[in-house]
Formats: structure tokens, C-alpha cells, sequence
């Protein structure tokens, strides 16, 4: 079951990427000179579908080998809890495409060189990272007071850099914006190659380290006591992210690339338990978005591929959230409604065990206590048991006779069948070892020590059950321990 912590981390993360989102749509809606959406005729969905034209199968091929690449080390990345640090990462490549920008416009005469924009991009990148990590270790600042000043700073330097490198006579800039917004309608078959080369990286590294990278993800401490080289992993897993960055600034700009690396891992988590599982759930989550996100731009001219895929990614991790087989909201919901009415029908039938407890203890004449102990108790008599609501009793019976666990007579009451006697006697006992444990082993008061076994006795395995059973060797498998309200508990004995 998903913890609080972590759907807020979830949360926060989509309140991160849906603000990141309406910017970069925002910003690229103010150039738009027809704001009107043209929605596509069956020729041309049928075009974009069978890849027909050149253009299309370039950036459908780019975007969605980028996807994949993203989504695969994006899973470590959400597991190390550094998720916003791609963000840092991804602000820090501005400085580094403004200042190549300037040298080679100075040295060269021509600025607009791919691969040394990419040098540039890669270099600061790669400062961003060592800042954030030596701020974390060297100070006492905390994770999120370290992202937040690398990522200021370094975007702060970036767009100075931008603005000296707009104002340069030597050089035209124009082009530039394109990394801080993504431009995907004008990747060359370069870029998707570069991209498929840097997806095939990416994959090699994550099978070939998986249990390396999963080892850092979740004990990294233990690695290290270990002998394991923590920090040349860690160091390898940095350097994949910073990769598959900087190759997808082109594709959805700096701003939104965070998108990709983290949206399609998180989308993952809520449908599986096992991370090799969720490693390429996150692939293939990525590069659907990266597909159908670019595929739907083609389609709508007006509606800008970078944003488009990630719009479509939040559109995968919202029904994940909701629909996921393993920690999705609905799925939660119905195991939590499960569990109350488990809950609820294991204290109904303890609480009629102990009724019949009750009544046989108060007879004297043992030939009238073995007929008592049959008159099983009515509505009101239940009522006092443990504050019910007479709705909430009343469903709880109907679901127990459904069950096959009581019986009612003609005269209202309740009677255990064979089974239900059986499941008795088995919450029973769960409930009183516990409440044994808590006497001798954790110094709970007698007075007090019902209301806490309460709390756990309905989780309780049988692994525990054995353990419990092992500190109270007197106590028989077959038999029922006495309520620990009317006996003393000393030295592991009940």
C-alpha cells in the first residue's frame, strides 16, 4: 500500500511538471499567429499513421527513442531520490549553449555547430551535478535548498549569456530559444540517429548495471559496507541522465526534458512492485509519449511536439494514478474497503466468541453452561459489545451469513456454523497472543493493552503468529489462550 510520503513526492512531482507544462504552451502560443486549433482530415491522419512523409518518421523515430531512453534511466533517477535534480541539470545546460555559442561565433564565425552546443550543454550539465552534490555533502543545507540555488543561479547565468549572445554583430543567435523551448518539427535524421545511438547507451547500461543501479537506488550504504564502488555507480548513472539530457533539449527544450525522465517512471511505479517490471514499463511509457505525443503534433499543426509529449505523458501517469494495478488510487480504495469490512467482521465474530465466553463463565451448574453457550446472543446484546451502529451490525451479520460464518434461528439469534466457529477461534487466539506479547514484552497495561492489539491483530501473519507462539511455549497450537484481562502474564507464560 502506497505511504503518504510518497503520494505527496508523486504529487508534487506532477504539480512540478503540470506548472512546467502550461509555460512552455504559453510561451510558444504568444507567437502563434492563428490561434485556432485545424483539426486534421482522414488523409492526413492516414499519412502520419503509415509514416509516408520523410519528416514525420524522423521525428516519430526521434522522439520515441528518446522516450524509451529517458524512461529507462528515469527510473533510477525517481528511485534515488533525485528527481528534481534532472531539473537542475536540465537549467544548468543554458549557461554552457550561450557561452559555446560566443566562442565559436568568436573563434569560428559560425555559432550554430550542433556538436559544440552539445560540448557546451554537457560541460555546465555536468557542473550543475557536481554542484548540487557538493552543496548536499559540504553543507548542512538540505536537497531542496540545494536544487533550488544551482537551478536559480545557473538559468540566472544562462539568460545573461543569452541576452550578450543575442546583442553579438559577429554572430546571429536566432535558433537559440529552441533549446530553451524544444523544437521538434525540425529534427534532421543527425538528431534522431544521435538519439538512437544515446537510446542504445542507455539500454546497454541499465541491463548491464541493473543490479548495481538498483543496489544504490535502495541501500547505498549497505553497497558501500559492502565494497562496492558507490560513487563511481552513482557517478555512471549521473552521467546517463546528463546524456539523455542534454540529447533532448532539442526535442522538448530544457524546461520540459525533466518531463520525460520522471513522468513516465512515476506512471510505472503504480502498476507493478518489482523494479525490473517498472524499468520497462518506463521505457515503454516514455516512448508512447514520445510517439503518440509527436504523432498528435503532426497532426495539429498549430500544437507545439514538445509539449504535446509531455501533455500526453501526464495524460499516461493521471490514468495510472488512478487505474494502476499495483499502488492506483482505485485499487487502494477498494483494498482499504476490503480490509474495513475484514476488520469489521473478524471483531463482530471475537466479540460473539467472547459473549459465549461470558455467559458460560457466569453459570455455575456445568450441565447449564453447556446449553448456554449454544443461545447465541441478539441485535442489542451486540450493540454494547464495542459501540456498533445498528446499520453497520446489521450489514456486517447479513455478510457473514452470506459467508457462511453465523446462522440465525427463529428467535433473532445468532449461532456460529462449523466454519465460522473455526475462524473464531482463530482471530481469537491471534488477538489474545498479541495482547500477551504486549503484557510481557512491551510493558502495555492490562487496562489499556485491548485497544492496541486492536490496531495489528488483523495483519498479523503467520510468520508472526509462529514467532508469538514460540515466545509462549505453554500454549499449545490446538489450544485457545485465557484472556489476558483475567490472568497475569509473567516470564512468558500465559
Amino acid at each position: 500500500m502506497i505511504s503518504k510520503t510518497t503520494m505527496f513526492r508523486l504529487l508534487l512531482i506532477a504539480v512540478t511538471v503540470a506548472v512546467a507544462d502550461l509555460t512552455a504552451v504559453v510561451a510558444f502560443a504568444s507567437g502563434l499567429s492563428d490561434p485556432h486549433i485545424q483539426w486534421p482530415s482522414a488523409e492526413e491522419l492516414i499519412r502520419v499513421i503509415s509514416f509516408q512523409d520523410y519528416n514525420t518518421r524522423v521525428v516519430i523515430i526521434g522522439t520515441t527513442l528518446l522516450g524509451l531512453a529517458a524512461g529507462l534511466i528515469g527510473t533510477f533517477l525517481l528511485l534515488r531520490k533525485r528527481a528534481l535534480l534532472s531539473d537542475a541539470i536540465s537549467h544548468a545546460t543554458l549557461p554552457g549553449i550561450a557561452l559555446a555559442f560566443i566562442l565559436m561565433t568568436l573563434t569560428l564565425g559560425d555559432g550554430k555547430i550542433l556538436l559544440g552546443l552539445i560540448a557546451g550543454a554537457t560541460i555546465f550539465s555536468v557542473l550543475g551535478t557536481a554542484s548540487v552534490l557538493f552543496i548536499q555533502k559540504q553543507t548542512r543545507l538540505k536537497d531542496d535548498a540545494a536544487l533550488g540555488i544551482v537551478l536559480s543561479v545557473y538559468f540566472g547565468l544562462g539568460i545573461a549569456l543569452m541576452g550578450m549572445a543575442t546583442r553579438m554583430e559577429a554572430g546571429n543567435a536566432a535558433g537559440l530559444s529552441s533549446f530553451i523551448y524544444g523544437k521538434t518539427a525540425s529534427m534532421l535524421f543527425f538528431d534522431a540517429l544521435l538519439i538512437a545511438l544515446v537510446a542504445l547507451i542507455a539500454i546497454v547500461f541499465c541491463i548491464s548495471f541493473f543490479k548495481e543501479f538498483a543496489l544504490i537506488c535502495f541501500d547505498a550504504e549497505f553497497g558501500a559496507s559492502q565494497g562496492w564502488p558507490v560513487n563511481r555507480l552513482d557517478f555512471l548513472m549521473m552521467t546517463i541522465v546528463v546524456v539523455v539530457t542534454v540529447i533532448g533539449l532539442q526535442a522538448v527544450g530544457l524546461i520540459l526534458v525533466v518531463a520525460l525522465l520522471i513522468i513516465p517512471a512515476a506512471a510505472a511505479r503504480f502498476w507493478t512492485f518489482s523494479l525490473r517490471h517498472m524499468l520497462w514499463l518506463s521505457g515503454l511509457f516514455g516512448a508512447l509519449s514520445g510517439m503518440l505525443g509527436s504523432g498528435i503534433s503532426a497532426l495539429m499543426a498549430n500544437l507545439p511536439a514538445g509539449a504535446v509529449i509531455v501533455l500526453t505523458a501526464s495524460v499516461l501517469f493521471i490514468f495510472s494514478m488512478v487505474f494502476g494495478s499495483a499502488r492506483g488510487v482505485v485499487r487502494l480504495v477498494f483494498e482499504r474497503l476490503k480490509l474495513r469490512r475484514r476488520i469489521l467482521q473478524e471483531n463482530l465474530l471475537r466479540d460473539l466468541y467472547e459473549w459465549h465466553e461470558s455467559m458460560a463463565d457466569t453459570v455455575v451448574n456445568e450441565t447449564l453452561a453447556v446449553n448456554l453457550e449454544w443461545i447465541g446472543p441478539r441485535l442489542a446484546d451486540l450493540l454494547t459489545q464495542r459501540s456498533w451502529s445498528p446499520r453497520r451490525l446489521n450489514r456486517t451479520i447479513q455478510r457473514l451469513i452470506r459467508n457462511d460464518r453465523l446462522v440465525a434461528d427463529g428467535d433473532n439469534r445468532l449461532h456460529f456454523t462449523e466454519k465460522g466457529m473455526r475462524i473464531a477461534k482463530e482471530v481469537v487466539r491471534k488477538h489474545r497472543l498479541w495482547e500477551a506479547y504486549l503484557i510481557a514484552h512491551a510493558d502495555v497495561a492490562t487496562g489499556t493493552v485491548d485497544l492496541s492489539a486492536d490496531r495489528i491483530e488483523h495483519i498479523l501473519d503467520e510468520d508472526i503468529i509462529r514467532q508469538l507462539e514460540d515466545l509462549f511455549p505453554s500454549v499449545s497450537p490446538r489450544d485457545l489462550p485465557r484472556s489476558p484481562h483475567k490472568i497475569n502474564i509473567a516470564e512468558g507464560t500465559v
